[in-house]
């Protein structure tokens, strides 16, 4: 997906089309994380922000790639998982 993105960030980027991809960490509710105290416990404690992953925490950065204000953001990959494993 990464190498996909970017080549088609150099392919759409003279038509003025950004492309980039989100990879979120551990994301809790509604998804297909099992969703357990013990396990939000661990994701908790390895993440730097010390705690886990929820939707809207994905929603704003998506929204925002989406808005006039992301227009130089092109061909990245932005990893959201709050700090996971630093």
């Amino acid at each position: 997906v990464e190498v996909f993105t970017r080549y088609l960030a150099l392919e759409l980027g003279t038509r003025s089309i950004t492309v980039n991809v989100v990879a979120p960490g551990a994301i809790f509710g509604g998804g297909a994380m099992q969703d357990t105290p013990e396990i939000r416990e661990y994701v908790a404690s390895i993440t730097a922000l010390g705690r886990v992953g929820l939707p809207d925490d994905i929603g704003g950065v998506v929204a925002f790639l989406c808005s006039e204000e992301a227009k130089w953001v092109n061909g990245q990959r932005l990893e959201l998982t709050g700090g996971m494993t630093l």
